[in-house]
């Protein structure tokens, strides 16, 4: 891929004094990341209601996931290609746009094949959207700033699992899974309209007739940037193999009945906000401890929760010791990669940090639709256990060479 050049902030007229922190454009960010994220992971809790209405296997109805990150790792880079010169607010709402019109299309589909058309689509928007989303906070503040623009911006993805997935799971259980994609599809077209009114604009280099060409190897910074989204990948498959199955594995394995998933995905999604939190102000003033931290916490709460999960108090926990610490890994995840990046690939940057992303979606949901009738729900967390072990040893290894040739 030939990235674009690093966007800046347009700077006000007639001064040169540094900008104020840019809280409501970040906060409206944070909501269109809430948007999109909820869309991507809301078959996760409907899975058994739309498993039933469309009469096929809850594997399949993960595997909507698989699609969605699959697309997104199939066209994100052609479609950030294309679409370098439009403007990046524009760019956000068109993709906003394209995913509530996603959303209205699965609720109406009539069978199976259909609503993995409208995933498609969803998919492929959602993709030029993180592209463009992961590099924004970063170019709208100074360095020192970024841990907390990122934690502000990747919120959204934490109040996704805190209020999108449960309460649309709710909603599904209560009026039909239908009604829940109808209702994130109109708040979504109208986080289009706040994001064009709200959001600062930025100057986009790569639309300019004489921007040269970046070649990304030749960036000093490019191993750094390749290292962290290996990590990034690595970790998301063996989070995505467990969590896509989370709700017949709270059914199933720990004994709850179904009307519990919707109250556990919501104290889930509240202990990845304090995670969030904690990612913004212990965690990420050292990026490289606080996700080893981050890692090996995430690992102990899964490891508990597959050893007791129906020891209520043990399993529940560790359940929230899980959400916790997987809170704080997209926030630590994205800030280690914008300190790694030079400047001038931070737009590159965030286009293969999606896509990694998006490859252990939509791997993990693929390879527990492929374990499920092997070792069954309860040998999913081990899969999750053993990757997170790998991106520690990944992670610590780096940081070693790094001091050692420094």
């Amino acid at each position: 891929m030939t990235s674009s050049t690093p966007v800046t902030p347009i700077p006000p007229q007639g001064t040169t004094q540094a900008p104020p922190f840019p809280w409501l454009g970040l906060v409206v960010l944070a909501a269109a990341v809430f948007l999109s994220v909820t869309i991507e992971m809301i078959p996760t809790g409907l899975l058994p209601d739309m498993s039933r209405e469309l009469g096929v296997g809850e594997p399949l109805i993960g595997l909507l996931v698989t699609v969605f990150a699959a697309t997104v790792v199939v066209v994100t880079v052609p479609l950030s290609a294309l679409t370098k010169r439009v403007p990046r607010r524009t760019l956000i709402v068109i993709t906003l746009a394209v995913l509530a019109v996603s959303c209205v299309l699965t609720a109406i589909a009539p069978n199976y094949p259909t609503v993995v058309a409208t995933r498609i689509l969803g998919g492929a928007a959602h993709g030029l959207f993180w592209s463009v989303v992961g590099a924004y906070a970063g170019h709208l503040v100074p360095k020192e700033q970024l841990a907390r623009a990122v934690s502000i911006s990747v919120a959204g993805g934490s109040l996704a699992f805190v209020l999108g997935v449960p309460l649309g799971t709710a909603l599904g259980q209560a009026f039909g899974w239908r009604l829940a994609f109808v209702g994130i599809g109109v708040l979504t077209l109208l986080g289009a309209v706040l994001v064009q009114r709200f959001l600062p604009p930025v100057r986009h280099h790569a639309g300019e007739a004489d921007a040269p060409p970046l070649r990304l190897r030749s960036d000093p910074t490019f191993v750094s940037v390749i290292v962290v989204c290996l990590i990034t990948s690595v970790t998301m498959v063996g989070a995505y193999t467990f969590y896509t199955y989370v709700a017949p594995f709270i059914t199933d394995v720990m004994a709850m009945p179904a009307s519990a998933i919707s109250p556990m995905l919501l104290a889930y999604g509240i202990a990845g906000a304090l995670g969030l939190v904690l990612a913004g102000t212990v965690l990420g003033r050292r990026p490289t401890i606080g996700l080893a931290v981050a890692l090996v916490s995430t690992g102990l709460g899964v490891a508990l929760l597959a050893l007791f999960p129906q020891v209520p108090l043990v399993g529940v926990a560790a359940f929230l010791l899980w959400g916790t610490a997987f809170g704080a890994l997209p926030p630590l995840l994205n800030t280690r990669l914008l300190h790694s990046a030079s400047a001038r690939i931070r737009d590159a940057a965030a286009s293969f940090y999606t896509t990694a992303f998006n490859v252990g979606i939509g791997g993990g949901a693929l390879l527990g639709a492929v374990l499920y009738g092997v070792i069954g729900l309860g040998g999913l967390p081990w899969v999750f256990v053993s990757l997170l072990a790998c991106s520690t040893i990944a992670l610590v290894w780096t940081a070693l060479v790094n001091r050692v040739h420094r």
